[in-house]
């Protein structure tokens, strides 16, 4: 992105890790030598932020921790996002674009609140399922995919770590696939209980066979469904056999147990003969007016129950379904198009009921469709935005969109009981699941109440809050000015700087608010009789927006000492008292590379010309300023360390660093803050 205009543009801006931002920025920012206003060094405030959250654990100290998240948002809101980003919701397209919305003839349908559909398990199967899950989460060892965890020998840490999240990742797949079908269950059941027969009769060979590749798999893996590949890996790609003798007594006993237990399920389930969720959608299909006729989107997370779908619907409403999943080719994705996509070429209607996996939840319009169905739960509430989002579309012919969410219960006929009977399956999930569950949720950290809510909250589909406040308010009201009396806009635009003005105002005594501007950089201070602080746009603009005719009043005595106020507040934030980076300390990457450039043999090597020497400055600054990936740093550190010889080293620095690193960033041209500090409108207010 260096020399280059580039514009990031999401439907979900939303962050788990703060870090996440900091990453974005890095493509057009320096990391240490930024030109965000007040916040050169990114990396260190970011840091900074990640410290507030270190000794804190999430589920000990949950009050703390949230607070301590929501500090933290904030702090990257006001310091270094409204510098970045710019915001527009739906919400506000209607309300202050409405005559562009008209004369486009476009709209944006109503969205109805998401409605709770609830599955209600009889007493043998309630029974079934609870025990299921504590067995999955409890008493489940998942030796079989952690042996390293056993090895007597020599692992590394990170090994070590990927053998643990394996083991969050396992049971996290066989809890997704309960909630999402039994069928799915009980055919990922079967392939545990193969794998683990497989794996011991190895063992009782004297065999254990590891293989390393699949971690870096398996993420993507399970995003698409596909925990038979991730099986097929596991029992197929052995990378390297281990002795069974090199490994601890516990191994095979852990491995033993672990199958006990996955029998144990298996017996459990012989006795379930019905499947209650399939036999609630079917029902509501038939007696539900919006879904008897309507084109209708079901989605899941699993592939298995998208294909069981297709096949058990396909026989109550025959030639009516369509199923898509990663595993579908280029003509049925045509067919999906054409009979969901309202923009289709040569539309088509052939299929009324489109079940689909995550693979279609984003980039795809599908708003022939005024109907999702979240035949899973989605556990992260942005899944259920980006699900609703394939119809939520503003050139749809629809004027309400619905959405509709499975939710297991136990039986019973109150309506109220079965909401609390949701929330406390979906508590089990997460309270059974402990810290892994934020897998679940992608790292957001939800209560159980807090999710049931959130899933059957219009909000949620929408993604914004209706109360929101936003600055196309203020600048229609410019447009409008400009639009109908240029006269006015005339006077505004030559207003002298200084200018002051006074009233009364619903506020704190007498105080002053004065807007400053540093070249691009533009700020208001407020000041009283005893402080001054730095007001964000909203709270300023909030004091100066008045009526037409509010009579103007004088100018007080101490006008003057609350002007200098507000101006020493002004010229503290904007004096540039930065020092030059320094490279950083410890044993990084980036720290070796400098170290080599610095090192005696380098810096006083008598071979180098005029424009050698430049160039290795060139790097060092970039290298201290943040200017190079860590990545980058990494391979010149490979790179560096075979031959200290100093015209090798300048040979490897060229071929390494590309030479785009070295062009100016937009931002560094386009946001100068080095101009004259100006007061520009100050207004005195006279509390009432």
């Amino acid at each position: 992105c260096r020399g280059k205009r580039v514009i990031l543009v999401t439907a979900t801006p939303l962050n788990n890790s703060p870090h996440d931002i900091l990453s974005q920025i890095k493509l057009f920012q320096k990391a240490r030598k930024s030109t965000i206003p007040n916040l050169p060094n990114l990396e260190g405030f970011f840091n900074n932020l990640a410290k507030r959250l270190k000794d804190l654990d999430r589920q000990q100290d949950y009050e703390e921790y949230m607070s301590t998240v929501r500090e933290n948002a904030n702090e990257i809101r006001e310091r270094v996002l409204k510098y970045l980003i710019v915001r527009r919701t739906r919400t506000e397209i209607v309300k202050y674009f409405a005559e562009d919305l008209k004369q486009q003839k476009l709209k944006f349908p109503e969205v109805a609140d998401p409605e709770p559909i609830f599955y209600q398990l009889n007493n043998n199967e309630n029974s079934v399922f609870n025990r299921t899950i504590e067995l999955v989460a409890t008493k489940f060892q998942y030796a079989r995919y952690t042996p390293l965890l056993y090895y007597e020998g020599d692992i590394t840490q990170p090994e070590e770590l990927a053998q643990k999240n394996m083991r969050k990742f396992m049971k996290i797949l066989l809890v997704k696939r309960l909630e999402s079908s039994f069928y799915a269950f009980r055919k990922s059941l079967d392939r545990f209980i193969k794998s683990y027969e497989q794996f011991i009769r190895e063992y009782d060979k004297g065999n254990v066979y590891v293989s390393k590749k699949y971690t870096n798999k398996l993420f993507e893996l399970l995003e698409d469904d596909n925990d038979e590949v991730i099986q097929q890996l596991i029992d197929e790609d052995k990378a390297r056999r281990y002795d069974a003798a090199d490994f601890s007594p516990k191994f095979i006993e852990d491995l033993k147990n672990d199958l006990i237990v996955l029998k144990e399920i298996d017996e459990l389930w012989q006795t379930i003969n019905r499947d209650p969720k399939l036999l609630t959608f079917i029902d509501i299909l038939k007696n539900r007016a919006i879904l008897k006729k309507s084109k209708l989107i079901v989605f899941t997370e699993s592939r298995e129950t998208a294909e069981y779908l297709d096949e058990e619907l396909g026989k109550r409403f025959p030639r009516t379904v369509l199923a898509f999943s990663g595993a579908s080719g280029a003509p049925v994705r045509g067919r999906v198009i054409a009979n969901f996509d309202a923009r289709a070429k040569s539309p088509r209607d052939d299929y009324r009921i489109l079940v689909s996996t995550e693979v279609l939840s984003e980039g795809v319009n599908l708003h022939r469709s005024n109907v999702v169905i979240n035949y899973d739960i989605p556990w992260n509430p942005t899944r259920l935005m980006q699900r609703a989002g394939r119809i939520n579309r503003v050139d749809t012919k629809f004027d309400k969109i619905y959405a509709f969410n499975f939710f297991p219960t136990i039986q019973s006929n109150d309506q109220i009981k079965l909401t609390e009977a949701a929330e406390y399956k979906i508590q089990a999930f997460i309270e059974m699941l402990g810290a892994d569950a934020r897998l679940l949720m992608e790292g957001e950290e939800i209560k159980s109440h807090d999710l049931f809510t959130r899933l059957t909250s219009k909000k949620t589909i929408t993604g914004e809050d209706e109360e929101q406040e936003s600055e196309l308010k203020y600048l229609r009201v410019i447009r409008d000015i400009r639009d109908n009396d240029p006269d006015l806009f005339e006077k505004i635009k030559r207003l002298p700087k200084k200018a002051r003005t006074a009233r009364e105002y619903e506020g704190r005594g007498r105080s002053l608010l004065t807007y400053f501007r540093k070249s691009k950089l533009q700020k208001f201070y407020f000041s009283a009789e005893k402080s001054v602080e730095e007001l964000d746009f909203f709270s300023a603009i909030k004091c100066v927006e008045v009526e037409i005719n509010e009579p103007r009043e004088s100018l007080g005595a101490d006008y003057y000492e609350l002007l200098e106020k507000n101006k020493k507040a002004f010229v503290l934030t904007t004096t540039e008292d930065v020092p030059e980076p320094k490279g950083k300390g410890g044993r990084d990457s980036a720290s070796f590379v400098l170290k080599i450039l610095k090192s005696n043999q380098v810096r006083h090597f008598k071979g180098f010309t005029d424009e050698d020497e430049l160039y290795i400055k060139q790097v060092m600054n970039l290298i201290e300023e943040g200017g190079l990936p860590k990545q980058t740093t990494k391979t010149l550190v490979a790179e560096l360390s075979k031959d200290p010889n100093p015209l090798n080293i300048l040979a490897r620095l060229k071929t390494n660093i590309a030479s785009d690193f070295f062009k100016e960033p937009i931002t560094e041209s386009s946001a100068k803050t080095s101009g004259p500090r100006e007061v520009i409108l100050s207004e005195y207010l006279i509390g009432k």
